[in-house]
């Protein structure tokens, strides 16, 4: 074997070091192959490791003092003349001994141990290098291939081979995918679970909307749009604050493009979630009204000391207003950070009569869930069929029935 250790040669495994920089790993080589002389002599101090990061060649040299013969004190440190002559016989008491130690000389054994410690010191900068990666993505467009599928989860892999996480709660639910299919999610959380990096990414999240945003709209990735705040119900509904640093430029135009042309791409890798583009105001008042689109109001009352906003519609608006399964009020709330209660106008008010004045005869937690849907006067409930009752609200059929018979007696 050649004096000098080819590392590359020797270390198979190491051919490739996937996220790892070659500096780090020479310098872990290097300190593997210390080890193994401090094993052997007890020492490193008086031992030169030099590493070739282009070829993988190093070097170990070894220096001792000459000293007189049954004067030497320590062998690792020291030789005696007469041992040194029989490799350099010009050398004299007080010079240094320089020899070079190759591979073979630790033994098979300690080279097989060498290269088990390698192998756990490389694995564990692999890991950290991983952590440290992802860590500092967190909130970033990953794009990765399906490679297995689970019931709960999904086994995604990035471009490197390295392991990502899908959880069934982070899929949107009408999500479908199979193994070789692309993905893309966004970076949601990053922790190290028995030394191992555990990287969860998520397509529900309101970042995953934004950078999709920032894709397809050039003026929020410039800087000249601003996304405000936004809130999704993942799948069914969605609602996008904007806001323009430039005059010139029209946010939600910009956003929509033309003839839906940037959203449409949106829309599809959110499985037709239905998305809604607002202009951000400080108005209170014109803000929720533009939160709670693409219902018209006709009026609106703020409580700003318990954060609450009345809100009244035309009776064909309220059912825009409150959305299917109450989507578009919930989601309107929580863009504007209001508690949003919707009420009914009537054009007839002298021949109605408020929900509230039947809490004699009607329980006041089901008037509540009346009122909750936009029910809050005797006609607006009886103008809707049992059957829709039942289905807008969370009231049993047998109580349906009962709420409209005592109100129906009002009006007999």
């Amino acid at each position: 074997m050649s004096s000098n250790i080819n590392l590359i040669d020797s270390f198979q495994e190491f051919k490739d070091f996937k996220n790892i920089d070659r500096p780090t790993v020479i310098t872990v080589l290097e300190e593997v192959f210390r080890s193994m002389i401090r094993k052997r002599f007890g020492t490193d101090e008086n031992v030169d490791v030099i590493v070739n990061p282009d070829n993988g060649d190093l070097e170990i040299w070894r220096t001792r003092v000459v000293m007189e013969d049954g004067f030497s004190e320590d062998d690792d440190l020291e030789i005696e003349l007469a041992e040194a002559h029989q490799h350099d016989p010009d050398l004299e008491v007080g010079d240094d001994f320089i020899e070079q130690i190759t591979l073979e000389s630790f033994g098979r054994r300690a080279i097989l141990a060498a290269r088990q410690t390698l192998v756990s010191k490389i694995l564990e900068l692999e890991k950290d290098e991983v952590f440290k990666k992802y860590k500092d993505r967190e909130g970033e467009l990953v794009i990765g291939e399906v490679y297995q599928i689970w019931k709960k989860e999904i086994l995604v892999l990035d471009e490197d081979g390295n392991e990502l996480i899908l959880p069934k709660t982070e899929q949107i639910p009408a999500d479908y995918f199979k193994k070789g299919d692309s993905i893309r999610a966004v970076v949601s959380k990053v922790d190290m679970m028995n030394s191992n990096p555990k990287i969860i990414i998520s397509r529900t999240a309101p970042e995953f909307l934004q950078r999709l945003f920032e894709l397809e709209v050039p003026e929020i990735f410039d800087g000249l749009i601003m996304i405000r705040k936004i809130v999704r119900e993942p799948g069914e509904r969605a609602k996008v604050a904007v806001e323009s640093y430039d005059d010139r430029i029209d946010p939600v135009g910009a956003c929509v493009g033309m003839k839906g042309s940037r959203i449409h791409g949106i829309v599809r890798e959110l499985r037709n979630e239905n998305i809604d583009v607002i202009n951000f105001t400080s108005n209170h008042s014109l803000y929720i009204t533009r939160a709670l689109s693409p219902a018209r109001i006709s009026s609106i009352k703020i409580d700003e000391e318990h954060k609450t906003a009345a809100v009244y519609l035309k009776p064909d608006q309220v059912s825009l207003a409150i959305g299917r399964g109450g989507h578009n009020i919930k989601l309107a709330g929580k863009l504007s950070g209001y508690e949003i209660d919707v009420y009914r106008e009537n054009d007839e008010v002298e021949e109605d009569v408020d929900i509230e004045e039947f809490a004699d005869e009607i329980d006041s937690w089901i008037i509540d869930e009346l009122k909750r849907v936009g029910l809050d006067t005797a006609k607006s409930v009886l103008s809707l069929t049992q059957e829709e009752l039942v289905r807008r609200t969370d009231l049993e059929e047998d109580t349906v029935l009962e709420i409209v018979r005592i109100l129906q007696a009002e009006f007999e």
